[in-house]
């Protein structure tokens, strides 16, 4: 069901270790060759190419790539009230937790009349991707637009796949959470031809689309397929990404006191994402390894999406790594840099105090990622194919930018004039001494 890895009696370097772990077969790299020239034509042709990739990729023309307003209304009005209730919740417990991100502006005063400070400025316009092929993430909406509003963002966009039997439109499901959050501009486009969008903008080709149909962002965010990621990273520079989120993973580090039915069961609730989703388990118990292997067996044909999971599980970018001890499941783990780390091990919250790698952390038999996925409050929107290594998760910061502001008095500059003139020189850029000799002769 599972592959197994063992490095038991291994000593490997940070190298080596990094090249053994299992990842997908198809990397970002190789899905960007594919992807550029989705974004060409995006750029080049607008509203007629996302029309024409639409119908290629999604199996659907959409007459309508901005959705009209009363559907958004409609999908609202129809949504099941116990739904309705539960990404309203999921609303509250993210908004509460990103509004207590917010960064504060300082200001330092470093001598008489001579000031630094810094404030936090929004992005003026956000492209937010939200997936809707396989599976359907009205959550995605949530973590995208709620962390984008705590910032302060004035314009936020929304583009998701069209779904062939809701006209081309997408989900009803994401177009309620648009709704209940207030997003007006949403668009029914999806994969790479939606970043290419964002990032170029689209000039209109059919009447209903205007002269313009959609005006480029600042910055791009939310997750999706490896496709997704590649046309991320192929257009930043253009604009601000927060991370390539790619195809989901888990990993989980435990030892031998954990429940094997909870382990296997948080692996195929991330295997049921995607075929390509990796989920990882790193243990030094061979007693739970094989305990979690049995009961994969037993319980992957029982799941809904059995075909589904069983691909993702069996796949290259999935194991089981048993390891000599916690200490080198930790160099495990930090090595990997997974999207989600599940700790369930004894003392718990300290062992995930160690963790250097990991997009989000959760500890404990009771905090599993479907939890963070929906209601915990964090953002499931992380940096995936160790990316963590170097990237955080979306949230308020996403949509920041720091700002210095300089502000000296004429005594305050004369104070550091010689030396300002001095360094300058040195560096042989005479006329940057001048403009400061300048104010006082």
């Amino acid at each position: 069901m599972i592959n197994r890895i063992d490095l038991r009696g291994r000593s490997l370097s940070p190298r080596e270790l990094t090249e053994i772990l299992p990842r997908p077969e198809i990397g970002v790299e190789d899905a960007a060759e594919k992807v550029a020239p989705i974004l060409h034509e995006v750029r080049l042709r607008g509203a007629s190419a996302l029309r024409d990739l639409s119908e290629r990729f999604d199996g659907v023309r959409p007459v309508h790539l901005r959705v009209p307003a009363e559907r958004m209304a409609q999908a609202l009005e129809t949504l099941d009230p116990l739904v309705r209730d539960g990404l309203e919740e999921a609303i509250r417990r993210v908004r509460t937790v990103h509004a207590a991100q917010r960064p504060q502006p300082f200001a330092v005063d470093l001598a008489p009349g001579a000031q630094v400070r810094q404030r936090w400025i929004p992005v003026r316009r956000v492209g937010l991707y939200v997936p809707g092929g396989i599976a359907v993430y009205p959550s995605s909406v949530i973590m995208s637009v709620v962390a984008a509003q705590e910032a302060g963002v004035r314009e936020l966009a929304v583009a998701s796949p069209p779904q062939r039997d809701n006209d081309g439109l997408p989900h009803p499901t994401i177009l309620a959470a648009c709704a209940l959050l207030g997003v007006e501009e949403v668009y029914a486009v999806g994969g790479a031809q939606a970043i290419g969008m964002f990032a170029y903008g689209a000039a209109g080709s059919e009447p209903q689309d205007g002269d313009y149909l959609c005006e480029p962002v600042d910055v791009i965010t939310g997750p999706g397929n490896i496709y997704v990621a590649a046309a991320k990273r192929l257009v930043r520079g253009v604009v601000g990404i927060d991370s390539e989120a790619g195809p989901t993973e888990i990993a989980i580090l435990a030892d031998g006191g954990a429940d094997p039915t909870h382990v296997a069961l948080d692996l195929i609730s991330q295997g049921e994402h995607t075929p390509d989703a990796a989920a990882v388990l790193v243990t030094p118990s061979v007693e739970l390894a094989a305990a979690v292997d049995a009961r994969l067996v037993d319980l992957v044909p029982e799941t809904k999406h059995a075909a589904r999971v069983a691909q993702a599980l069996s796949g290259p970018q999935s194991a089981i790594i048993v390891v000599d001890d916690l200490e080198q499941g930790l160099d495990v783990v930090d090595s990997y840099g997974a999207e989600h780390l599940e700790i369930q091990t004894a003392d718990a919250a300290a062992v995930a105090e160690r963790v250097q790698s990991a997009g989000a952390i959760f500890v404990g038999p009771y905090s599993p990622v479907p939890l963070g996925d929906y209601m915990a409050g964090s953002n499931h929107v992380l940096p995936t194919g160790g990316c963590a290594h170097y990237s955080s998760g979306l949230g308020v910061h996403s949509f920041l930018r720091a700002v210095q502001v300089v502000e000296y008095s004429a005594d305050a500059l004369q104070e550091l004039a010689d030396r300002i003139v001095a360094v300058a020189n040195d560096e042989d850029l005479p006329a940057h001494g001048e403009a400061i000799k300048a104010r006082f002769q």
